[in-house]
Formats: C-alpha cells, structure tokens, sequence
C-alpha cells in the first residue's frame, strides 16, 4: 500500500499499527526515523474505578472506630486499612452535600443555598453546571448511580440519566418508605418512588432498600468489564435517615440498648455495614478491587431525636456547629501511597469534583472556576492541603436572628443573617446558626434531667460565635469578645464571598406535582419545553397578622412546639 494513503499518521504510528513495513519506506525515510527500541510500548494504565458511597443523616459518633455503641466491622476496616479524613466538612442538610459534591460549587454559586429542594417545587440542579458525571463521562467512564438523588426532578432534564449518569436507580425525592418507597409531602400527598432510568419501578415494591440498592451494585459490578473501561458508582443510600426501618435480624444485637430509636437506628447502620462489606466482596470478584479508590462519606450530621449522635461534637443536623457540618469520611484505595493512617488535612465535599477528575486523567482546564481542590496528594502522600478555607454558607432567606444588625457586625457584615465561615483555625457564625445542644449517647432511658440540662447551652441575644476549632472542635469556648480582629477579617470574607452569589432559586410549590395527578408516583411534571414561570430570585415577605394567628392555632404549631420543647431537654 502507498504511505501516502493514511494522511495525519506519523512512520511510528503506521509502524506500530501494521499498516507499515521497513521494506515499503524510501532510504530517506528509514535514515530518519528513530530508534524503535526506546519507544515505551508498555500499556497506558486506565485510569481507576471510581466507588463513591453516601450514606444519609449518619452521624459523627455512629461509626465503630469514634468508640461508638455501633458495631461496623467492615467499614472499621477499609477505613484502618485507607485513610481516614478527620478535619472532613459536609453540609448540614441533604440537598447542599449533594449539589456540592456534583458540581464541586458552594450553594451560594448554584442557587441553592436555602433549605432543601421540596418534592413539589419546580426546581433543581442548575442546567447551567456541568457536573461530575458528565466529566467523567468525557473522560470515558461508565457512571451510574443508585439511591437517594433529591437534586429535583419536575423537568426530565433534570433526572440523573439526563445530568450524566448512564442509568440510574433509586428515589428522587428526600425520604421514603424502606420497603413501600411511599413519599409524603404533606397529609394526603404521597406517592410511590422508585425509579428506573426514567421510569417508575413499581414491581420492586416490597424490597428493602439497603439491600435492593446493593443487589444493583453488584449487578453493574458483574455485568461490566473492568479492563475495557473505567466505571464510576454514586451509591447514595437513603439510610440511615427516617424513618427508622430494618429488617428484624439487625435489631437484636443492639436488644440492650434501652433508646429505642437508637437501636432501631443502629441496626440500621449494620445493615449499611453489611452492604459494604458486599459490594467491596464484589469488587475483588469482579477484577476491580486492585484498581480502584472506594470514598465514604456522609451527607450531614446525624438527628439525636431520630437515634443519630453526634457525640462529643456540638449541635446536630440542620445547624451549622460541628456536629451539623463535619463529617465521617474515609478513603479506601491499593492505590494510596501512605495507608494506614489518619488525615487531619481540611477537606470538604466540594474538593471530590476536582480531585476525581484529577484521578481519572482530566487537567485543570477540566475544573476552572470551582469551589473545590484536587486533594489527593493530601490524602493519598499526606501532603499539606491546598484547601485554606471554607464556605459554610451564606443563606439570605433564613430566619433573621433578632439580636443581629450591622452596627454588631462592626458595620461590616449584619450578623442577623445566617452564615458561617472556617479560616485556617478560626470559625466565625452570624446569625441563628441552630440548636446549639451538646447530646451525649443516649444509651440508657430516664437520666435525670438535671444531668441532660448541664450540656444544654444557651446564650440569648448573641448574634456572632468565633471558635479556635483546632484547639476547641467541641466549640465550648466562644472567643468573639477576646478576638475582634479576627471577627473582622472573617466577616471581611463574608462580605467577599457574598459578592459572588448568585440569586436564591426557591420557588413556590406547584400544585400540578400532586402524585394524583401523575399516576400515582413522583416524578417530572412540567414539560421541558415549557418555560420557569418563577422568579429567579425568592422575596422575603412581611408575615400577615391574621395568617400568623391561624398559624398559631394550627395543628402544626403544637407538632413544632412539642419537637421544641423535646430538643431543650434532650
């Protein structure tokens, strides 16, 4: 054949492919090629399987190796054999972890910084964000996910399988049924929701869905290649958040645990244990454990009122102390070059997005602009971390704490609006950062409240908390009086980061979301093509006095009171 009919090939690369011989090329052309025996012919490696495990509402003391009454052996062990990351931050609540963790931005950037997405709300993950699945999927990864996505769905552009995963299996909204997968918004609106790809798996009613969702991981595990291409798995569990439901055999090992909620929550938590233990039995079956990195992380802190601890950390999910925002999390990989050990570099949930594509052969061009590091030279050869600082949040739309102004944010910031800030090691929170408690482990019922009362801490009228959170991770120890200058600096921060955000998407629920009205189950309600009839940007509104009286006289009132009244003492 002529050389000349293979245009864009170098000699070496025609050579190399057999479409060229030594015979077939001119003198001139042979004299200058060089040498083939110093070209590396050994095989690029592929980049590694990538297995991100998340559970939800698991707190910082539910893990066996923080000395925990829950026994978790396998994931005790992957983290003593890994690294495990103990200066690691998460959000408080479930959607913020997962919009940062998929798109490597903070909620201030997304527009999601208030509250949670609502089954009914017509909003989601912005389309404007590329996510980590869609890199992944340009980097040449399978990705799937299974589990709890809660990131919106009342367009189908915004499902998982249109946000850059290949399939998808699992729920959409934020809690449902363990064994039904009935969701509730409300009395009277619920709906079925388990999904398959874009479709409603109704004949996997009935299963539970711990090991529904591990019986999928180990079905793409087995039915995929490791060799051909690299694979990318978001297991995000719906446990171990309410309600609180196990299969009975998980229970009785925790039968002397006198807190029932606790028990039925650590029965919970094994049985989270035992699907890792699975899916990591897989991964070696399967030809993938040696190439692989394995990442477990929570979501948020644990609900002490729903069995969770987050002992000895101060506050719970939902607020923004440590026990609300710093996280379980390990790595897990053959592939560290420092094993064994525990990691006190600061790392937080944005830091996955660059640090994965990064692993999987991406350049920085790939994750300009984003809120997260590469952290892992931190974690895998114990370097320092690139991260210095981090955004808790900012939430304009939150409640104002009443004994905030501008005038005691020293005219810098008004510390009535709820935000937070780590730098280095200080942390600064303005406004109403939430319930402030100290609970212990609730093993034993009927302490005396006099003991419960001595971790009760309230300060009324404070508006700004400043904590050395290196000395004091327990947050015992407020220094805003002692320090203002650095309250300054980091209300400074504040003002800077505030200038970047973007408007709050937290639209008004629609009524046309009503399962009802869509065959009985969740899911998207509005056509693609039909355009966002809100407002970009949520007012606040001047509460009316007649709706605040009927507010009062309302059942819900009492149900929230009661739950209030209940965390003051517990």
């Amino acid at each position: 054949m002529a050389t000349t009919a293979l245009t864009g090939f170098s000699m070496i690369s025609l050579l190399s492919l057999g479409y060229l011989t030594w015979d077939m090329m001119s003198p001139n052309q042979v004299e200058n090629q060089p040498d083939l025996s110093f070209v590396d012919r050994s095989p690029v490696p592929q980049p590694p399987h990538i297995i991100f495990i998340m559970t939800d509402d698991q707190g910082f003391n539910d893990i066996g190796y923080h000395s925990s009454d829950i026994k978790t052996p396998t994931l005790d062990k992957l983290a003593a054999d890994g690294v495990k990351l103990e200066n690691y931050y998460i959000q408080p609540i479930c959607t913020p972890s997962r919009s940062q963790l998929i798109t490597g931005r903070y909620q201030i950037h997304t527009g999601l910084q208030h509250s949670i997405i609502r089954p009914r709300q017509p909003n989601c993950l912005p389309f404007t964000q590329v996510t980590l699945p869609q890199r992944l999927q340009e980097l040449g990864y399978s990705t799937h996910m299974v589990g709890k996505w809660h990131l919106g769905f009342y367009k189908k552009e915004c499902l998982p399988t249109r946000r850059g995963f290949d399939t998808y299996f699992g729920s959409l909204t934020g809690s449902v049924n363990y064994y039904t997968y009935d969701s509730c918004d409300g009395p009277g609106l619920c709906g079925f929701d388990l999904h398959e790809g874009e479709s409603v798996a109704w004949s996997q009613r009935g299963k539970y869905s711990t090991h529904l969702y591990t019986q999928r991981v180990r079905k793409i595990l087995a039915t995929h290649d490791p060799q051909s291409q690299p694979l990318f798995i978001f297991l995000s569990f719906q446990a171990v958040h309410t309600p609180l439901q196990s299969p009975r055999e998980y229970i009785y090992p925790y039968r002397g645990l006198g807190n029932v909620a606790r028990r039925k929550y650590a029965a919970m938590v094994s049985a989270v244990d035992e699907a890792v233990r699975n899916i990591t039995y897989a991964l070696r079956k399967y030809g993938y454990y040696q190439n692989s990195v394995i990442i477990f992380s929570t979501d948020n802190g644990g609900q002490p009122l729903s069995g969770g601890s987050n002992w000895p950390l101060r506050g719970r999910k939902g607020t923004y102390w440590e026990g609300g925002v710093r996280g379980l999390g390990f790595v897990h990989s053959p592939l560290l070059r420092k094993k064994r050990r525990v990691s006190k570099a600061l790392v937080h949930i944005t830091d996955w997005y660059p640090t994965l594509v990064g692993l999987a052969g991406g350049n920085g061009s790939l994750t300009e602009g984003l809120d997260g590091y590469d952290v892992w030279e931190a974690i895998s050869e114990d370097k320092e971390s690139p991260r210095l600082e981090i955004l808790h949040n900012i939430d304009p739309l939150y409640n104002y704490a009443r004994s905030g102004s501008l005038q005691k944010g020293y005219g810098i910031w008004n510390t009535a609006v709820q935000a937070s800030i780590r730098a280095g090691d200080w942390k600064l929170l303005t406004g109403d950062p939430g319930y402030g408690d100290w609970t212990p482990p609730q093993i034993l019922p009927g302490f005396p409240g006099s003991w419960w009362n001595l971790e009760r801490h309230t300060s009324p009228g404070k508006s700004v908390w400043l904590f050395n959170i290196s000395g004091d991770p327990y947050e015992r120890f407020d220094q805003s009086e002692q320090r203002p200058d650095v309250v300054k600096e980091l209300l400074a921060r504040l003002v800077y980061y505030n200038r970047t955000a973007v408007p709050v998407r937290y639209p008004s629920e629609d009524l046309r979301a009503d399962p009802h009205l869509n065959g009985g189950a969740w899911g998207p309600w509005v056509g693609d093509e039909e355009e966002d009839s809100w407002d970009s940007v949520y007012q606040r509104q001047k509460k009316d006095w007649k709706k605040t009286l009927q507010f009062y006289k309302s059942r819900s009132f009492f149900r929230r009171l009661n739950t209030r009244i209940m965390s003051n003492r517990i």
